[in-house]
Protein backbone atom coordinates (compact mmCIF):
# COMPACT_ATOMS: atom_id res chain seq x y z
CA UNK A 1 0.00 0.00 0.00
CA UNK A 2 2.43 2.55 0.60
CA UNK A 3 4.22 1.62 -2.50
CA UNK A 4 1.01 2.49 -4.35
CA UNK A 5 0.31 5.61 -2.71
CA UNK A 6 4.58 6.30 -3.30
CA UNK A 7 4.18 5.55 -7.42
CA UNK A 8 0.66 7.30 -7.48
CA UNK A 9 2.67 10.39 -5.94
CA UNK A 10 5.51 10.32 -7.95
CA UNK A 11 3.32 9.89 -11.19
CA UNK A 12 1.47 13.07 -9.68
CA UNK A 13 4.55 15.12 -9.31
CA UNK A 14 6.57 14.06 -12.06
CA UNK A 15 3.56 14.01 -15.30
CA UNK A 16 1.00 17.03 -14.03
CA UNK A 17 1.60 18.24 -16.98
CA UNK A 18 0.51 15.53 -18.97
CA UNK A 19 -2.73 14.59 -16.73
CA UNK A 20 -6.34 16.81 -17.33
CA UNK A 21 -8.15 17.13 -13.93
CA UNK A 22 -9.79 13.91 -13.68
CA UNK A 23 -7.03 12.20 -14.38
CA UNK A 24 -5.42 14.29 -11.21
CA UNK A 25 -8.73 14.18 -9.12
CA UNK A 26 -8.03 10.02 -9.61
CA UNK A 27 -4.43 10.15 -8.62
CA UNK A 28 -5.38 11.64 -5.34
CA UNK A 29 -8.37 9.48 -4.30
CA UNK A 30 -5.53 6.64 -4.86
CA UNK A 31 -3.19 8.15 -2.49
CA UNK A 32 -6.05 8.75 -0.04
CA UNK A 33 -7.23 5.03 -0.20
CA UNK A 34 -3.88 3.88 -0.27
CA UNK A 35 -3.14 6.13 3.13
CA UNK A 36 -5.91 5.26 4.93
CA UNK A 37 -5.36 1.36 3.98
CA UNK A 38 -2.04 1.32 5.20
CA UNK A 39 -3.64 2.84 8.61
CA UNK A 40 -5.69 0.29 8.83
CA UNK A 41 -3.40 -2.79 8.32
CA UNK A 42 -1.26 -1.24 11.06
CA UNK A 43 -3.92 -0.93 13.50
CA UNK A 44 -5.01 -4.36 12.76
CA UNK A 45 -1.36 -5.21 13.62
CA UNK A 46 -1.47 -3.51 17.03
CA UNK A 47 -4.61 -5.03 17.88
CA UNK A 48 -3.54 -8.51 17.08
CA UNK A 49 -0.33 -8.30 19.26
CA UNK A 50 -2.47 -6.77 22.23
CA UNK A 51 -3.71 -10.16 22.83
CA UNK A 52 -0.03 -11.81 23.02
CA UNK A 53 2.23 -9.29 24.50
CA UNK A 54 2.78 -9.81 28.51
CA UNK A 55 1.47 -7.40 31.02
CA UNK A 56 4.02 -5.48 33.07
CA UNK A 57 2.31 -4.49 35.61
CA UNK A 58 3.22 -1.25 37.72
CA UNK A 59 1.78 1.33 40.03
CA UNK A 60 0.24 3.90 37.30
CA UNK A 61 -1.50 7.02 38.41
CA UNK A 62 -4.28 7.26 36.00
CA UNK A 63 -5.28 10.71 36.88
CA UNK A 64 -1.77 12.19 35.99
CA UNK A 65 -1.48 10.19 33.00
CA UNK A 66 -4.65 11.48 31.30
CA UNK A 67 -3.94 15.06 32.69
CA UNK A 68 -0.33 14.48 30.20
CA UNK A 69 -2.50 12.52 27.30
CA UNK A 70 -5.25 16.05 27.28
CA UNK A 71 -2.25 18.16 27.35
CA UNK A 72 -0.71 16.39 24.66
CA UNK A 73 -3.92 16.22 22.66
CA UNK A 74 -4.32 19.98 23.40
CA UNK A 75 -1.17 20.61 21.43
CA UNK A 76 -2.57 19.33 18.22
CA UNK A 77 -6.18 21.33 18.11
CA UNK A 78 -4.72 25.29 18.96
CA UNK A 79 -7.61 26.63 17.64
CA UNK A 80 -9.83 24.77 19.70
CA UNK A 81 -10.85 25.83 23.29
CA UNK A 82 -11.40 22.40 25.58
CA UNK A 83 -12.67 22.35 28.94
CA UNK A 84 -10.90 19.33 30.14
CA UNK A 85 -12.50 18.26 33.78
CA UNK A 86 -10.35 16.03 35.77
CA UNK A 87 -12.45 14.57 38.79
CA UNK A 88 -10.27 12.52 40.30
CA UNK A 89 -6.82 11.69 41.85
CA UNK A 90 -5.93 7.81 41.93
CA UNK A 91 -3.09 5.17 41.34
CA UNK A 92 -4.14 1.73 39.82
CA UNK A 93 -1.74 -1.50 38.89
CA UNK A 94 -1.62 -2.16 35.22
CA UNK A 95 0.65 -1.82 32.07
CA UNK A 96 1.14 2.30 32.23
CA UNK A 97 1.70 1.78 28.35
CA UNK A 98 -1.41 0.53 27.38
CA UNK A 99 -3.35 1.97 30.23
CA UNK A 100 -2.08 5.45 27.53
CA UNK A 101 -2.80 3.47 24.55
CA UNK A 102 -6.93 3.22 26.26
CA UNK A 103 -6.59 6.69 27.33
CA UNK A 104 -5.89 8.05 24.37
CA UNK A 105 -8.27 6.42 22.20
CA UNK A 106 -11.28 7.22 24.72
CA UNK A 107 -9.97 10.86 25.11
CA UNK A 108 -8.81 10.96 21.20
CA UNK A 109 -12.63 9.62 20.78
CA UNK A 110 -13.90 12.06 22.84
CA UNK A 111 -12.20 15.30 21.26
CA UNK A 112 -13.11 14.09 17.34
CA UNK A 113 -17.34 13.82 18.37
CA UNK A 114 -17.26 17.21 19.92
CA UNK A 115 -15.20 19.15 17.14
CA UNK A 116 -18.82 20.91 15.74
CA UNK A 117 -19.76 21.78 19.50
CA UNK A 118 -19.70 25.05 20.37
CA UNK A 119 -18.10 24.52 24.06
CA UNK A 120 -17.11 21.47 24.39
CA UNK A 121 -16.17 19.84 27.70
CA UNK A 122 -14.88 16.34 28.44
CA UNK A 123 -14.55 15.04 31.93
CA UNK A 124 -12.42 12.26 33.15
CA UNK A 125 -13.47 10.96 36.48
CA UNK A 126 -14.92 7.85 39.18
CA UNK A 127 -17.28 6.96 40.99
CA UNK A 128 -18.13 4.07 43.52
CA UNK A 129 -21.48 1.14 41.95
CA UNK A 130 -21.83 -2.07 43.59
CA UNK A 131 -18.58 -1.88 45.71
CA UNK A 132 -16.88 -1.21 42.14
CA UNK A 133 -14.53 1.36 41.27
CA UNK A 134 -15.58 2.82 38.09
CA UNK A 135 -13.74 5.63 35.73
CA UNK A 136 -15.82 7.15 33.35
CA UNK A 137 -14.77 9.50 30.31
CA UNK A 138 -17.87 12.03 29.09
CA UNK A 139 -18.35 14.29 26.34
CA UNK A 140 -21.03 16.76 25.33
CA UNK A 141 -20.53 15.60 21.77
CA UNK A 142 -22.33 13.84 18.69
CA UNK A 143 -23.39 11.05 21.25
CA UNK A 144 -24.85 8.11 19.25
CA UNK A 145 -28.47 5.95 19.53
CA UNK A 146 -27.80 3.72 22.07
CA UNK A 147 -30.05 0.73 20.07
CA UNK A 148 -26.46 0.63 17.93
CA UNK A 149 -24.31 0.10 21.26
CA UNK A 150 -23.92 -3.68 20.62
CA UNK A 151 -21.66 -2.50 17.72
CA UNK A 152 -19.65 -0.29 19.26
CA UNK A 153 -16.86 -2.10 20.05
CA UNK A 154 -16.43 -4.06 17.34
CA UNK A 155 -13.36 -3.83 14.08
CA UNK A 156 -14.60 -1.95 11.97
CA UNK A 157 -17.63 -0.87 12.92
CA UNK A 158 -18.41 3.13 12.94
CA UNK A 159 -21.42 4.73 13.75
CA UNK A 160 -20.94 7.91 12.12
CA UNK A 161 -19.57 6.57 8.79
CA UNK A 162 -17.49 9.12 6.67
CA UNK A 163 -18.14 11.71 8.36
CA UNK A 164 -15.57 11.63 10.82
CA UNK A 165 -12.25 10.03 10.20
CA UNK A 166 -11.27 7.22 11.58
CA UNK A 167 -10.48 3.13 10.94
CA UNK A 168 -13.39 1.74 13.11
CA UNK A 169 -10.32 0.34 15.16
CA UNK A 170 -9.97 2.37 18.02
CA UNK A 171 -12.60 1.19 20.38
CA UNK A 172 -12.09 -2.30 19.68
CA UNK A 173 -8.37 -1.53 20.91
CA UNK A 174 -9.75 0.08 24.27
CA UNK A 175 -11.75 -3.33 24.63
CA UNK A 176 -9.13 -5.52 24.28
CA UNK A 177 -6.93 -3.38 27.14
CA UNK A 178 -9.52 -3.36 29.32
CA UNK A 179 -9.73 -6.79 28.99
CA UNK A 180 -6.50 -7.69 29.85
CA UNK A 181 -6.68 -5.58 32.77
CA UNK A 182 -9.46 -7.97 33.83
CA UNK A 183 -12.39 -5.13 33.27
CA UNK A 184 -14.92 -4.29 31.58
CA UNK A 185 -15.86 -1.43 29.30
CA UNK A 186 -19.32 -0.08 28.23
CA UNK A 187 -20.93 3.15 27.20
CA UNK A 188 -24.38 5.44 27.09
CA UNK A 189 -25.30 8.16 24.92
CA UNK A 190 -27.91 10.35 23.06
CA UNK A 191 -27.64 11.83 19.69
CA UNK A 192 -26.98 15.78 20.15
CA UNK A 193 -26.27 15.12 23.82
CA UNK A 194 -22.76 13.12 24.35
CA UNK A 195 -21.85 10.09 25.32
CA UNK A 196 -19.71 8.36 28.38
CA UNK A 197 -17.66 5.47 28.51
CA UNK A 198 -17.20 3.28 31.39
CA UNK A 199 -14.65 0.83 32.39
CA UNK A 200 -13.26 -0.74 35.33
CA UNK A 201 -9.98 -2.34 36.03
CA UNK A 202 -9.48 -5.35 37.62
CA UNK A 203 -7.07 -6.35 41.01
CA UNK A 204 -3.64 -6.89 39.14
CA UNK A 205 -0.96 -8.17 40.82
CA UNK A 206 2.32 -5.74 40.63
CA UNK A 207 5.49 -7.13 39.29
CA UNK A 208 7.86 -7.87 42.27
CA UNK A 209 9.32 -4.48 43.43
CA UNK A 210 7.35 -2.10 41.30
Amino acid sequence: MRALHGFSQALQEDYADSLDDEGKDYLIRIQANALRMSELIDDLLKLSRLGREKLTVTLVDLSHLAYEVMETQRALYPDRTIEFRLQFDGQVYGDPRLLRIAIENLIGNALKYTRNIEQPHIEFGKKQQDDETVYYIRDNGTGFDMQYVDKLFGVFQRLHGSDYEGTGIGLATVRRIIQRHEGRIWAEAEPGKGATFYFTLGNLSPEPGA
